[in-house]
C-alpha cells in the first residue's frame, strides 16, 4: 500500500495530508487537536511531518491485526 506523499518532503501540508490519508480536512485536524496525529505551526501555517503519517499508518495497521 502506498501513500501520496511527496518523496522528497520531510513535512506536508493539511492537503497533502487528506490526500495521503484520504481523510477530510476536519478529521485531520481532530487527529491533531488529540495528539495522534503530530504536526507544528510555522507562522499561521500548519505542517505535519512525513514520519508523523508514516506513524499514524503504522498504529492504525497495528490496531487492526
Amino acid at each position: 500500500m502506498s501513500t501520496a506523499l511527496p518523496a522528497s518532503h520531510d513535512v506536508v501540508t493539511v492537503p497533502e495530508a487528506m490526500t495521503a490519508l484520504r481523510l477530510s480536512r476536519s478529521k485531520i485536524y481532530d487527529l491533531i487537536r488529540s495528539g495522534v496525529l503530530r504536526s507544528y505551526t510555522e507562522g499561521r501555517a500548519r505542517r505535519i511531518p512525513t514520519e508523523a503519517l508514516q506513524t499514524y499508518i503504522h498504529n492504525k495497521l497495528e490496531e487492526a491485526a
